[in-house]
């Protein structure tokens, strides 16, 4: 089993993986980190394999967004929950959710865990 984490370089990003490899060791699971901008890649597999968690990295699809890259990921293998970042919003921007967030809060087969940078991040 495992958890599947969306991963970017923006504060949400590491607030989402964050969130993943400390789950993953409260569950002794591996992270699954998708990432969707191959100038990440490296990024993410330094901060995992600093965690000392068992881990893996997979780029997007060539032009497949995030949210399906984790959804694809979530219907085809045994991951136990996902793990995303949210942006923080305007009061006016709180009243819609961004695109890729909302798909896969509605769509997704399992669990998803939503996490906010710290605002000092």
């Amino acid at each position: 089993m495992a958890i599947a984490v969306g991963f970017t370089s923006k504060p949400e990003g590491h607030a989402a993986l964050h969130t993943a490899v400390s789950e993953a060791r409260l569950r002794d699971l591996s992270v699954v980190a998708v990432v969707p901008d191959d100038g990440d890649l490296e990024q993410a597999r330094a901060l995992l394999a600093e965690s000392g968690v068992p881990h893996e990295v997979r780029p997007c699809q060539e032009l497949q967004p995030l949210a399906d890259a984790l959804l694809e990921l979530a219907e085809t293998s045994t991951v136990e929950f996902i793990v995303i970042g949210l942006r923080r919003r305007t009061p006016v921007g709180k009243l819609l959710l961004g695109s890729n967030a909302q798909r896969i809060l509605l769509d997704a087969p399992c669990p998803v865990v939503a996490v906010k940078a710290r605002p000092d991040a």
